[in-house]
């Protein structure tokens, strides 16, 4: 089983796409409007912006949580600054050895998604 969709509240697509195209670094992958449907690709998992769907907390893997937020300076609020959460000891969670940051920010829609990024020490 793998997973293959997550949905995302948004209520003008337009303003989601410019927002989430920007964070992601790449544009839609598909629209249908009607019914209010955006979908970027995530490595083969969709996320799936939907005027219909509820809000969820997305987290998204970055290459660098600083660069994200530069990035996206203008466009968004910084719920939470990057910081460190913790050094992967094993692989269970995250590469060994390596540092997880995350920062939390609130997109264009008012939803909360967390961004992290794994980096060497």
């Amino acid at each position: 089983m793998r997973l293959v969709q997550i949905a995302q509240h948004v209520d003008d697509l337009d303003r989601a796409a410019d927002f989430y195209t920007v964070l992601l670094g790449e544009p839609p992958t598909a629209r249908f409007d009607p019914p209010g449907l955006l979908f970027f690709d995530l490595d083969g998992v969709r996320l799936l912006l939907d005027r219909a769907a509820p809000s969820a907390l997305v987290y998204l893997r970055v290459d660098n949580v600083h660069e994200a937020l530069e990035r996206l300076a203008g466009l968004t609020d910084v719920v939470t600054a990057p910081h460190l959460i913790f050094t992967h000891d094993d692989d269970t969670l995250g590469p060994t050895g390596y540092e997880e940051w995350q920062a939390f920010v609130r997109d264009s829609e008012g939803n909360t998604i967390g961004l992290i990024s794994f980096v060497r020490p």
